[in-house]
């Protein structure tokens, strides 16, 4: 008689949300450049019973956080691997803006890898002659 296999992080994970009770975990993804945009969709999924992540700082606005470029680089090393947690965390993610640039399409690929659904503010940006984020 074969056993059932033990579960994994990722079933362990979804199996703890379900028992807990959690609204579905919406990630927000995209340039931040469309921070606006991003703050706007936060409204509107947290308004419709969602919980959303989505990235915390704008790297292309001057802080002082950032204002270092060796700690700049660092910085964004840990913010990337941040923001993929939010995707593991995450039920589905929504790309917010109206292009996909490198990143956003590495965060795209890695939802999907995951299984997470892709929802788009801007449908037809994710086409593949969409302009290269900078």
């Amino acid at each position: 008689m074969p056993y059932p296999q033990p579960l994994g992080p990722e079933e362990k994970l979804a199996e703890a949300k379900r028992l807990s009770g959690l609204p579905p975990i919406v990630a927000i993804c995209g340039s931040t450049r469309f921070m606006t945009e991003m703050n706007e969709a936060d409204v509107r999924e947290t308004a419709a019973g969602r919980i959303v992540v989505k990235p915390g700082c704008d790297m292309k606005s001057p802080h002082e956080l950032w204002s270092d470029p060796a700690e700049a680089g660092a910085l964004k090393v840990r913010l990337d691997d941040l923001h993929r947690a939010k995707i593991r965390l995450a039920d589905e993610v929504l790309v917010v803006g109206g292009y996909i640039g490198e990143s956003t399409r590495a965060e795209i690929a890695y939802a999907r890898s995951l299984g997470r659904p892709v929802r788009f503010t801007h449908p037809g940006a994710e086409a593949p002659a969409a302009t290269v984020e900078s």
